[in-house]
């Protein structure tokens, strides 16, 4: 293996002859980011000195997959490989932000076009497994939405909380909701649609254009309104939702199961960052059960 296979890459396959210059670019937590300045434009280059190519693999699968549908605007992935001292590293695409986080109603009819345009045949999931910020998220092939959703989305995060806290009572109340919830998915079709995954204020931005970006995903193919699961952290305005449903038209019931797609990201942060988060998810569980009747 090459001493640098960053430079390495970008002086072959990246068609540079030179790099005038690298700086590092702040705002990650879990992994280190660089700016490489060439005679061919500019490459985005993240390194984690501790974990294998499988996660930055992931990342390019779901970066990929979002620029082949041609509708929102991503990094545009080239390279993913292994650190010659351990860890591993992926070249994308530079984009240059512009001063805002762009137009919200821009974004949500892109993101509509997106979700319209990104169909998969092998039903619910991911053609490999990724990370939803440092937990694990799990994405095998399921035809069911609601066994997809209730197994490997609200059934994992339980059991972690489970192993990790040792708390029985979130545990037992949430899986008594994901075995009692399939009436909130009465009366619609969902299809499987290509979702962005972790939807949040530090994973959008605009280009000098204006145009709306998204980054640092975590792509499945789910049901679309599970793409707003982050909307607490997101500030999405009414702008966005009403250019959204004019794409992808609004599902009876959308007000109700807006909660359970909240729920995987707060029981996701209580496994991350501790119990603060617990009150949040908890609240959730016990209105379904009340609103069940279970």
């Amino acid at each position: 293996m090459s001493d640098d296979p960053i430079s390495d890459w970008i002086l072959s396959e990246g068609n540079a002859t030179q790099i005038t210059r690298t700086s590092p670019i702040g705002g990650g937590c879990i992994n280190n980011a660089r700016r490489y300045d060439t005679d061919a434009g500019s490459f985005f280059v993240k390194t984690n000195r501790g974990i294998g190519p499988s996660m930055f693999e992931g990342e390019a699968l779901g970066l990929g997959a979002m620029y082949e549908t041609r509708t929102i605007r991503v990094p545009r992935p080239f390279k993913v490989g292994p650190l010659p001292t351990g860890g591993s590293y992926i070249i994308m695409e530079f984009i240059d932000f512009g001063a805002s986080r762009g137009n919200q109603s821009v974004l949500g009819r892109k993101l509509a076009e997106m979700h319209k345009a990104g169909k998969s045949e092998q039903g619910f999931g991911f053609d490999v497994d990724n990370t939803i910020g440092s937990t694990p998220q799990i994405n095998s092939w399921t035809s069911d939405w609601i066994e997809f959703y209730g197994k490997h989305r609200l059934g994992y995060q339980l059991k972690l909380i489970l192993d990790q806290y040792g708390d029985s009572t979130i545990y037992q109340k949430g899986k008594r909701l994901v075995k009692n919830m399939a009436p909130l998915f009465q009366n619609i079709v969902i299809e499987p649609c290509l979702l962005h995954g972790d939807l949040w204020s530090g994973n959008i931005s605009s280009d000098k254009n204006g145009e709306p970006v998204i980054l640092d995903p975590a792509c499945y193919y789910g049901h679309n309104e599970a793409e707003f699961g982050m909307s607490w952290c997101a500030g999405f305005g009414g702008s966005l939702y009403n250019a959204y449903f004019e794409v992808m038209p609004k599902q009876p019931g959308f007000e109700k199961r807006r909660e359970i797609y909240l729920l995987y990201h707060y029981l996701n942060h209580y496994n991350l960052f501790g119990s603060s988060y617990r009150s949040s998810a908890m609240s959730i569980i016990d209105d379904y059960l009340l609103m069940l009747g279970v």
